[in-house]
């Protein structure tokens, strides 16, 4: 069904106000009502970005999902939260939907301060799981009645997190309801082997012909009631799981009904009937369509998961600049490395578009590799590649990267392998907000031994430290932002930087600035702005310091900024503090960073002023500075 661009006005959405509502409608009504969400999700996401794909594959599965539980008594906890979109649009928040990701708006994920209907908040996967057993069993301590339900992506049951999860409900027999919402996508296309046995799993159009007609046969027949109806279709799911379809799922302990089809309330609505009293773990399998109704979505489900601003029209997002962005500066340079030295092999994390591999892939398909989403699995698995010969990179954004800590300590650092991770979407990220943001990684980096931590200021720098990389023995990471590079020129050569070496941008007398990243060019700006004479250094290396040249600057003024974008604690500026420390130099030091707290959904420039890191913030921090004798 293709989305209306000018579509009437939803006559039916706008009397939902809460899933009370859904209840009242036919299944004609229903199936008018998920276009009329579909309208709205591609209206709103078209003028100010978003998650496309899977909330337009999750409409039906949503308001059955409502239309036969009852929340917010009843608990639905949602994987991921990008598919929530249709779930925000039926619990009270449609009046407010059109500030979708906007600051102060409706948050790109659930959200448990934004409504109660959002049960657990999520903006990366797996979870829900484990957090819906949680919840199911303390209804159980504290003897509630109400069912749990775990909407979850086929794309996350590549992460060890969902099997710990499926693991632990199936063998505590809790009741509990996990939806499988099968697309055979998460954003990239899925991998591996729990992939291609869910494919085998198929919807087979002459199963549920037969279905039909037996159905409609049973009704037909007299004194046969609705009732015996829907104990011969549970009969027959039964029988038919008890061939080979769902039997890994039934050899953790869940009872396994489907596939049925996640766009049929025919199908869905009895399904979801029959399982909600059932006392004990159950797996609902379903299968919809990533970017359902919307012919665009549905062509280029890689392409169209997330989007910035797009023309509904043709589905093309607007141009808004002409500059490189970092990830195409990443992948780039990655690929001219690649080209001479046939060691290199990079790895992604089912983010093959977002960390700019699929690039890479189109040159080197045989050494691109996505692991799905199991970033634990993919630094083990680089470690591996290192300690024989290898030379791996880890493309993984900085949020994702939390998720396997202690792998890269346990795995990687400990033993000083030679796996280089390339940090996508380091620092504040803009409107997927405090889930996506990437502030930590400097500091989670820093307290291990061995690993050389590297800062670009621009995207020139940024390919010669992907080349430098390639030359140290041990770890190493570098982290860039994510969006527009800075706009400079490229060297037509890759230079080996000096490890541990920064250098001197511009040199005055009134304070001393030092910094990594790309707001070294705010400090420029700044300083030129208030016609001070500052010294500025650009640190380049966070780990080890280039000790030496900060000190011969720091013994002279007093008066000291440090920038990152990165969060204060224990980041760069606290590598400084403790350099400066140790060596005895007591000055005015003023620590310019993310500070302690998780900065909230909103354009990058708001995001920036929120955490006290634009321009302005930076000349305010110089100006107080100077103030001091």
């Amino acid at each position: 069904m293709e989305h209306q661009l000018q579509g009437q006005k939803s006559s039916i959405l706008d009397k939902v106000n809460s899933p009370k509502d859904l209840k009242k409608l036919s299944k004609s009504q229903l199936k008018i009502l998920s276009q009329e969400i579909r309208d709205k999700i591609i209206e709103v996401v078209s003028k100010n970005g978003g998650h496309l794909g899977g909330p337009l594959g999750a409409v039906e599965l949503t308001l059955a999902v409502h239309y036969v539980f009852n929340a917010p008594h009843d608990k639905i906890v949602i994987d991921t939260g990008h598919q929530s979109y249709p779930h925000k649009l039926v619990t009270g928040r449609r009046d407010n939907f059109h500030t979708l990701r906007q600051h102060k708006g409706v948050c790109g994920f659930c959200n448990i301060e934004e409504s109660e209907y959002d049960v657990f908040g999520a903006g990366h996967a797996s979870t829900a799981i484990s957090a819906a057993l949680g919840i199911a069993k303390a209804r159980d301590y504290k003897k509630e009645k109400h069912k749990v339900v775990a909407i979850v992506g086929d794309g996350a049951l590549t992460a060890g997190l969902a099997f710990e999860g499926l693991n632990n409900a199936g063998y505590s027999k809790t009741d509990i309801l996990v939806i499988l919402n099968d697309n055979r996508m998460s954003i990239s296309p899925n991998v591996g082997a729990i992939s291609s046995y869910l494919n085998k799993i198929v919807l087979k159009p002459g199963y549920f012909k037969l279905r039909r007609t037996t159905r409609s046969l049973l009704e037909k027949i007299p004194g046969v009631t609705q009732e015996e109806v829907e104990k011969v279709f549970t009969l027959q799911e039964k029988l038919r799981t008890l061939t080979s379809e769902g039997a890994f799922f039934e050899s953790l302990g869940f009872q396994y009904f489907g596939p049925i089809d996640g766009h049929s309330f025919d199908e869905l609505l009895p399904a979801l009937q029959n399982v909600k009293n059932l006392k004990c773990p159950v797996l609902l399998h379903v299968k919809t369509e990533k970017g359902k109704g919307y012919g665009f979505a549905e062509k280029d489900i890689d392409k169209l998961h997330g989007m910035s601003p797009f023309d509904p029209v043709n589905g093309q997002k607007y141009v808004t600049t002409t500059k490189m962005n970092w990830t195409d500066a990443f992948a780039n340079a990655l690929i001219r490395i690649a080209e001479e030295d046939k060691r290199i092999v990079a790895i992604t994390a089912a983010m093959k578009s977002g960390t700019g591999l699929h690039k890479f892939e189109k040159h080197f398909p045989e050494r691109t590799i996505d692991v799905g989403i199991a970033e634990q699995h993919a630094v083990t698995f680089a470690g591996g590649l290192a300690i024989a010969g290898m030379k791996p990179v880890c493309a993984i954004y900085s949020t994702f990267l939390q998720r396997a800590y202690d792998q890269i300590i346990h795995d990687v650092c400990l033993q000083n392998l030679g796996v280089i991770f390339a940090l996508d979407r380091a620092g504040l990220v803009g409107d997927d907000g405090p889930t996506h943001n990437g502030p930590f990684d400097i500091a989670y980096f820093r307290a291990i031994p061995n690993i050389t931590i590297m800062v670009p200021k621009d995207e020139n720098e940024l390919q010669h430290m992907i080349y430098t990389a390639t030359f140290i023995k041990g770890p190493s990471a570098l982290r860039y932002p994510r969006g527009s590079a800075v706009g400079v020129g490229l060297d037509p050569e890759l230079k080996k930087l000096e490890i541990g070496k920064g250098e001197v941008l511009i040199e005055g007398n009134d304070l001393l600035i030092i910094g990594v990243g790309p707001i070294l060019y705010d400090a420029v700006n700044a300083v030129e702005e208030l016609k001070c004479k500052a010294t500025i250094i650009n640190a380049r290396f966070v780990k080890p310091l280039d000790e030496q040249l900060i000190l011969k600057y720091a013994r002279k003024m007093k008066n000291i900024v440090t920038l990152e974008e990165a969060t204060i604690n224990g980041g760069f500026g606290s590598a400084v503090l403790e350099l400066l420390n140790e060596k005895g130099i007591k000055s005015n030091i003023k620590i310019i960073g993310i500070p302690d707290k998780f900065i909230e959904h909103g354009k990058p420039d708001i995001q920036k002023k929120l955490a006290g890191i634009d321009k302005e913030s930076i000349k305010i921090a110089i100006t107080e500075m100077l103030k001091k004798k």
